[in-house]
């Protein structure tokens, strides 16, 4: 789908958090700051597609737009040669807004239309993410209170309440360019019944064969067709998966061992979703912690050589996040993720290569390099 079949995404959220402070992880990390060098590294390992943020909170006061804090990113990303995906929505929405309202979705739509005007003319193909994740959202900050507007049991109208807006969202895009591709990307989860609890065994099917997948059916129609979804408006699936997406049903965020047997490989998820709807996939987010970042990625990297070789129509893997990061809810606790990792000096956050991960990286980029050739081979022998 890009020119690097493996991307990078900055991470982008912003909001309110967990104790009710603001953050911004573009400023949290000086992505802004940096994003000529960060774009530059980029290029540097082979990776010629990004990620990116349009902060609604930052460009949006009122319904009044500036949208001068994309400027580093856009010159970076045409100087380097870098394809970007346009997140618009990753968790922060303007404070005068009430996320249940009318209003919202009124709001969101125009500012759809406004940053599709003013980023497709950079690019021949403009690629956007208008909600990102919607059913983790609904859940963290309509079920456990974790994000603005820190609600409690109403995840599910939050959820419609999403997708109402996504897909109007899209519609003002289009309206402005046509030939944009969407890229919905929500995480792909899945739960087992504990050992000692059999009897949740219908409970997890549920979940796995329609919960984990109802914003991707709103969006294409499937469920709630009066909200206007169609497979057109779903569009690029794309696939957020780590090593916490499966997990003991009732024991949140306690991921399974990596050495459980009841684990379901990665290909074999993506394959269900492929199924489900047919169409282009990306893997939109994945990586690991410290020491594990480095096998992670050599553990996606064959994942998607099967998917590949089923003739699964992956488009791409994105490492997600490329940079540390502070976390969310206590910002003052930073987390080596990312392909760089971030050094605390006294004026400005530097960066410093992982090279385990970057070395993962270059075998896999190898891997799928030589793969992609056999495949094109295979599909359009010479004669």
């Amino acid at each position: 789908m890009f020119r690097s079949f493996f991307f990078a995404g900055f991470e982008c959220a912003t909001g309110f958090n967990a104790r009710g402070d603001w953050i911004d992880q573009v400023s949290a990390t000086h992505h802004d700051k940096h994003a000529d060098a960060d774009y530059g590294r980029l290029k540097d390992v082979g990776i010629f597609a990004a990620r990116e943020a349009v902060r609604w909170p930052v460009v949006d006061r009122r319904g009044k737009y500036d949208f001068s804090s994309l400027e580093p990113f856009l010159e970076a990303s045409r100087k380097y040669g870098i394809d970007v995906i346009w997140d618009l929505f990753h968790y922060g929405y303007p404070e005068d807004l009430d996320i249940f309202s009318d209003e919202f979705v009124r709001r969101f739509t125009d500012y759809c239309y406004e940053a599709a005007k003013h980023l497709c003319p950079f690019s021949e193909t403009c690629y956007f993410t208008p909600v990102n994740e919607p059913s983790f959202f609904s859940w963290a900050a309509g079920d456990v209170a974790r994000f603005a507007p820190h609600c409690r049991g109403r995840a599910s109208e939050l959820k419609v309440q999403l997708i109402r807006a996504a897909i109007q969202g899209i519609n003002a895009i289009w309206s402005v360019a046509p030939h944009a591709r969407i890229v919905n990307a929500d995480p792909l989860c899945r739960v087992v019944p504990p050992a000692d609890k059999p009897e949740l065994a219908p409970a997890a099917e549920i979940y796995n064969d329609r919960a984990v997948y109802e914003c991707w059916d709103m969006l294409c129609g499937r469920v709630l067709p009066e909200l206007g979804g169609s497979r057109k408006h779903l569009d690029i699936v794309g696939v957020n998966y780590y090593w916490t997406n499966q997990w003991e049903l009732g024991r949140d965020e306690v991921a399974l061992d990596e050495s459980d047997p009841r684990l379901v490989p990665l290909r074999t998820l993506i394959a269900q979703v492929s199924r489900r709807y047919g169409g282009d996939l990306l893997i939109t987010e994945t990586s690991h912690v410290s020491e594990k970042r480095a096998g992670w990625i050599e553990y996606v990297a064959h994942e998607a050589e099967a998917l590949l070789d089923d003739d699964i129509p992956l488009g791409g893997v994105c490492l997600y996040p490329i940079l540390g990061m502070p976390e969310w809810h206590e910002p003052e606790r930073w987390t080596a993720m990312g392909l760089w990792d971030i050094v605390h000096n006294q004026q400005t956050l530097s960066r410093e290569i992982c090279s385990p991960m970057y070395e993962a990286l270059r075998f896999a980029q190898r891997l799928e390099e030589r793969h992609l050739q056999l495949r094109a081979a295979r599909l359009h022998p010479q004669h």
